[in-house]
């Protein structure tokens, strides 16, 4: 059985939904940004912080690797994983790719007053969110599937990636 690999930008809820979808198709959960924080003894916004995103996305890229060895997991990674192209790679070698997307201010809403958002930690978090979807746009178009969140429930998100990946498998 291949992984699904849930990706997509920050609050869109990649792992509410994949630890749900991991229970009802009886796969193990992995959470790349927990791996970091594992590996680094130290959470995501730590290491943003002391020692910047290029050190970050080099944990994170250890992290796919290792995750991408998984059998019949369901992996939740980071909203940034997709800029560098060898993670999609990694990933896809056993995976089913599902891409989550959200209109901004849902994305805004679902992060709340969270402060474990280091990117977002500007004046005006929604613009600072209108630009890494810009940027990051071309790069979430590798993606096997797109879905849409913003007016699903988490049921309903997981309800159709586990329909997705009974399609893309037979693929």
């Amino acid at each position: 059985m291949k992984n699904i690999v849930l990706t997509g930008f920050m609050a869109t809820g990649k792992t509410t939904v994949g630890k749900k979808v991991a229970t009802n198709m009886s796969f193990g959960f992995i959470d790349t940004d927990k791996m970091i924080e594992k590996m680094a003894n130290m959470t995501v916004s730590d290491i943003f912080e002391k020692y910047g995103e290029d050190y970050f996305r080099r944990l994170e890229k250890a992290a796919v690797i290792k995750a991408a060895r998984l059998k019949n997991f369901v992996i939740a990674t980071g909203g940034g994983v997709v800029l560098n192209p060898s993670n999609i790679v990694q990933l896809r070698k056993n995976g089913v790719v599902i891409c989550f997307t959200a209109r901004p201010e849902i994305i805004l809403r679902n992060i709340g007053k969270n402060k474990d958002r280091p990117l977002l930690m500007v004046d005006n978090p929604e613009e600072k969110i209108r630009q890494l979807l810009r940027e990051r746009e071309p790069f979430y178009r590798f993606a096997d599937y797109t879905i849409d969140v913003s007016d699903m429930t988490i049921d309903e998100v997981a309800e159709e990636v586990i329909k997705a990946y009974i399609r893309l498998k037979k693929g």
